[in-house]
């Protein structure tokens, strides 16, 4: 069905104003007419027209106004106007055509009318006029969409932010004894897949482990949540919970990325026992921890935890390494993940491991080195509160050896 496009003639002379409505009639178009500008400009607002063709001199309200008046309306922004008039025609009556263009006219006519020209220039500004329509139309929906996503943004970080709590909610509390243990915990606005726990085994042995899964987002989250669940529960089947390389190996077994979204892991499972002062730890594509000990900045030492085998999730029927370390009293630990260290800074550069380890050992030489004091720094490092990944941190002192 062809759209019958509704125009508006607005002319003081009767007899024009017929001849007008007549041979645009002829064309398939809806029209009306008004006899001056003020029933003119009450037609528009009423009729909401495709186009309008309004004469220039009229007594009243002439066709700048009316012009001016139609398209100071939101509602007629898109109505093609077109002025009937003599002004302009001759040489030496620019300036008329201009004070039309800018009254908001899209179109003259001028008199006698031609008819055949009449007729395609209201095809042509009825081209115009549809495609202002459409214009429109996409530009409605484009916001609405906007305003979709914006609502799915803020239910998404919503989401993230529960999620964030109820990780938050299952971390352990600090460890006040000979062996003192605190956390930082710092997700990302996306949300990553950290993870970290630390209790005894049993009367001589701590677990101390960090774990960082590939990946943002809600699905990240989930996986080390259930991780730490596993670990926390000691579910594993068939395995020593103090021996971390048998640990390693049932967690690749259970958690092959080909079996959860193709999400690995990192982590760093070390196991502290009190009466040997012995650290036995393993180390799946995580970070490098790092171990202080020495009271006199002279002869502080710095042992690093390296990796000794891929992340967890990669690769079936793999065995992991350990290594053991004698652990001085008064020796200092930290683990962390790489939100720690990898900080783009102001000026553009990646803060990096080196410089992280730097600020430890700082940390470290000062009375009361509480882990939090550490945060204020870092910010102040990224110019940043809002961190692109997870930014997770254990510091564990050892104090002395006694009972736990």
């Amino acid at each position: 069905m062809v759209k019958m496009f509704k125009i508006l003639v607005i002319d003081d002379d009767p007899i024009l104003r017929m001849v007008l409505k007549k041979t645009l009639k002829t064309q398939g178009y809806d029209v009306t007419i008004a006899a001056n500008g003020e029933e003119g400009i009450i037609e528009a607002k009423k009729l909401c027209p495709a186009l309008i063709i309004c004469d220039w001199v009229m007594s009243g309200i002439d066709g700048l106004q009316v012009c001016r008046q139609i398209k100071s309306d939101p509602e007629l922004a898109t109505t093609f106007f077109i002025l009937l008039t003599a002004k302009g025609a001759s040489l030496g009556e620019e300036d008329d055509r201009v004070r039309g263009l800018d009254a908001g006219a899209d179109e003259f006519i001028s008199k006698p009318i031609e008819m055949n020209e009449l007729k395609a220039r209201v095809r042509a500004g009825l081209r115009l006029h549809q495609l202002s329509r459409d214009l429109q139309h996409q530009k409605q929906i484009l916001e609405q969409l906007n305003r979709d996503l914006q609502h799915q943004k803020q239910v998404l970080e919503t989401e993230l932010a529960e999620a964030a709590d109820y990780v938050r909610s299952l971390l352990p509390l600090p460890i006040i004894g000979s062996v003192t243990i605190e956390s930082l915990f710092v997700p990302s606005a996306q949300l990553g897949g950290d993870c970290f726990d630390y209790y005894w085994i049993d009367d001589e042995h701590l677990a101390i482990y960090l774990l960082d899964v590939s990946g943002h987002g809600v699905g990240s989250a989930l996986l080390s949540v259930s991780v730490l669940n596993i670990l926390r529960s000691q579910s594993l089947p068939n395995t020593d919970f103090c021996q971390p390389a048998e640990v390693l190996k049932a967690l690749n077994e259970t958690f092959q990325m080909s079996k959860h979204g193709d999400k690995y892991f990192t982590i760093l499972y070390c196991v502290f026992n009190r009466v040997n002062h012995q650290l036995v730890y393993g180390n799946a594509g995580h970070p490098p921890a790092v171990l202080i000990f020495g009271n006199d900045p002279s002869s502080i030492e710095v042992i690093k935890l390296k990796s000794l085998d891929l992340p967890i999730g990669f690769l079936q029927d793999i065995s992991f390494e350990t290594a053991i370390l004698e652990v001085a009293e008064n020796s200092t630990l930290y683990i962390f993940s790489d939100g720690a260290y990898e900080l783009l800074q102001p000026e553009g550069q990646i803060w990096g491991f080196d410089s992280f380890v730097n600020l430890l050992l700082t940390h470290n030489q000062t009375n009361n080195n509480h882990i939090n004091q550490l945060l204020p720094e870092i910010i102040n490092i990224s110019g940043n509160e809002n961190f692109d990944d997870d930014l997770s941190l254990l510091q564990v002192n050892f104090s002395g050896y006694q009972n736990p």
